[in-house]
């Protein structure tokens, strides 16, 4: 598992954020394009790729996108 790939697929679920915009460092609910259907859908793309079920709350207490990464991560 890969932060790099985590980053893609992270920018897979925003229409309009363009990927290039999306760093480790990038603190994701400040983007505009963020709101609860983008949590939902970034839980099940974490399910649907890592095999990994990650709560509202661990997104809540993520920052950045490395954080949530680490935290797949760690339920890997």
């Amino acid at each position: 598992m890969e932060l790099q790939n985590f980053i893609e697929k992270f920018a897979e679920q925003f229409e309009t954020t363009d990927a290039s915009e999306l760093t480790a460092d990038t603190e994701f609910k400040a983007l505009d394009e963020w709101s609860s259907l983008t949590a939902l859908s970034i839980i099940a793309m974490v399910d649907e790729e890592y095999g990994v079920a990650i709560k509202g709350k661990d997104i809540r207490e993520a920052e950045t996108i490395e954080d949530l990464f680490n935290v797949v991560k760690s339920l890997k």
